[in-house]
């Protein structure tokens, strides 16, 4: 489940888990009641990377992107750790803050639309 990470990670996953930002805040709030029958994991290690949500089951990996985000060198860093997990047969949702804050609703179909494309256990 944590596909490799090193032990150093779940220290960085709490304090990540306790400093979470307000779209991540927003957005695990509607993930954490397991409305669709799945488990999420929030601020979860993987690899070397720790991501922003995690449910297991579905291998679906989702991420709540900030401004720093836009930049060209970040961008570039963003795709190679997206690589790196799809490699891991894992697949990605990206969401900027401000799609999480101003259309919550939105990107709780687009997650729904991914979980009910695969096929129930």
């Amino acid at each position: 489940m944590y596909k490799g990470a090193p032990p150093e990670n779940f220290a960085k996953a709490e304090i990540l888990r306790k400093n979470m930002t307000e779209p991540e805040k927003l957005l695990w709030n509607r993930l954490k009641n397991n409305s669709w029958g799945y488990k999420f994991r929030r601020q979860h290690p993987l690899h070397i990377f720790i991501v922003d949500f995690y449910c297991h089951s579905l291998k679906l990996v989702i991420e709540v992107d900030g401004g720093y985000h836009e930049s060209p060198a970040q961008k570039l860093k963003d795709k190679e750790r997206s690589e790196i997990i799809e490699f891991q047969d894992l697949t990605i949702l990206r969401f900027s803050n401000e799609e999480v804050i101003n259309r919550i609703e939105k990107v709780l179909v687009a997650i729904e639309e991914i979980i009910n494309s695969y096929p129930r256990p």
